[in-house]
């Protein structure tokens, strides 16, 4: 493995009860909150009454940004942007998923830069300072709740490009598994294939001497394809909120992948057709990553030979190889459909006539993906694939 240095300044508020610790926490940062969050659902589930309440008993004074959009827009980046500016905003809250974090980490940093905000994801600038950012999260997704990374569509250019900085990991991040519990059986198992496609973009790498990060995600990995099946059919269930909102955290605070640096190449692909076609994140992995393992798995056989024993558990006595990794993707589709996500571009209406323009977007800025370099043709021919 690479040397390394691992620094999370995340504090992680986890369990049931806990939303109580914002009347703490809050006041750390200030009293002018930028509340920030999505369409409307914390207020039909109760989340932001009680959001409210306890920002009330601090004397908190409150400005609200609501209509986060699930793919996070620049335009409303830049809405937040001025009313930080314009409210003297010392601390946001986002309360919501992975897209309201996201939203949050731009504004924050955007709030102290003078120029475009757009700047940060074209890579013409870095951040220098943000606003903090507390969490309050509803979905068990992304792990933006607790790293430093943010995603933002640009819908007049139609690009969804990401970008990180250590200034923005939040302050603080409440996980209340009772806040999942209204979220739909289709953003349930968006959010699933999102959190194990984290790891997969850790556990597909070229570095040696990992045995102890390779166990962690093959762990965190059999651990989600246990649960899931389970919390499908009961969308209630507070265990199996409770472990998969823990997986969605853990997938990616950084502490799977010290020592190598990762894959990320089906997340470019991905964003690049959520800046299109606008679909769900999570469904556009879980389409697009088995066609990636397929297309890249001659770059290291044994690699997936081992995820498919050490995770689906197959069988490799008397098969070579490369049956049993193939075998191992196989697996990972069958998983997926039995939960109910979408197989193929066309579940979402795609065809063939944006390809060249998406596999432009997605190496904008040159080859992606460090298991296999994957140039422009090569990332069409993905998108072909999983037409």
């Amino acid at each position: 493995m690479n040397s390394f240095t691992f620094h999370n300044p995340t504090k992680l508020i986890f369990g049931a009860g806990q939303l109580q610790q914002l009347k703490e926490e809050v006041p750390k940062y200030g009293k002018r909150v930028l509340l920030l969050y999505g369409g409307g659902s914390i207020k039909r589930n109760g989340i932001y009454d009680n959001v409210i309440r306890l920002l009330d008993e601090i004397g908190a004074a409150v400005v609200e940004l609501g209509g986060v959009e699930p793919n996070p827009r620049l335009s409303t980046v830049q809405r937040g942007v001025d009313l930080c500016r314009g409210e003297g905003i010392e601390l946001i809250l986002a309360v919501g998923g992975g897209s309201v974090i996201d939203c949050a980490k731009a504004i924050a940093a955007g709030s102290r830069y003078e120029g475009d905000v757009w700047d940060f994801y074209t890579r013409k600038a870095t951040a220098k300072d943000a606003l903090p950012i507390g969490t309050v999260l509803t979905i068990a997704a992304t792990g933006s709740e607790m790293n430093g990374s943010t995603v933002v569509t640009n819908w007049e250019t139609k690009e969804k490009l990401g970008w990180g900085s250590p200034y923005v990991y939040p302050k603080f991040s409440i996980l209340d598994p009772h806040h999942t519990m209204s979220l739909p059986r289709d953003q349930t198992v968006y959010g699933m294939a999102d959190i194990m496609s984290h790891v997969f973009e850790h556990y597909f790498h070229r570095e040696t001497n990992t045995p102890l990060q390779d166990g962690f995600c093959e762990a965190l990995l059999r651990t989600v394809i246990e649960a899931a099946p389970k919390l499908v059919n009961d969308l209630q269930s507070y265990e199996q909120r409770e472990t998969i909102l823990y997986c969605g955290t853990m997938a990616l605070n950084g502490i799977l992948n010290m020592g190598y640096r990762g894959d990320w190449a089906t997340h470019d692909i991905e964003h690049a057709v959520s800046a299109v076609y606008d679909i769900p994140h999570g469904g556009g992995l879980a389409i697009l990553f088995p066609n990636w393992m397929t297309y890249v798995l001659e770059e290291n056989v044994g690699r997936f030979k081992q995820f498919a024993v050490n995770v689906f558990g197959v069988r490799a006595e008397g098969r070579s190889d490369r049956e049993v990794a193939e075998e191992g993707i196989a697996a990972l589709r069958r998983f997926w459909t039995s939960i109910g996500a979408p197989g193929r571009l066309a579940d979402y209406g795609i065809d063939d006539s944006q390809l060249e323009a998406m596999a432009d977007k997605a190496t904008k800025f040159g080859p992606i993906g460090n298991f296999k370099k994957l140039n422009r043709q090569d990332v069409l021919n993905i998108y072909r694939s999983a037409l």
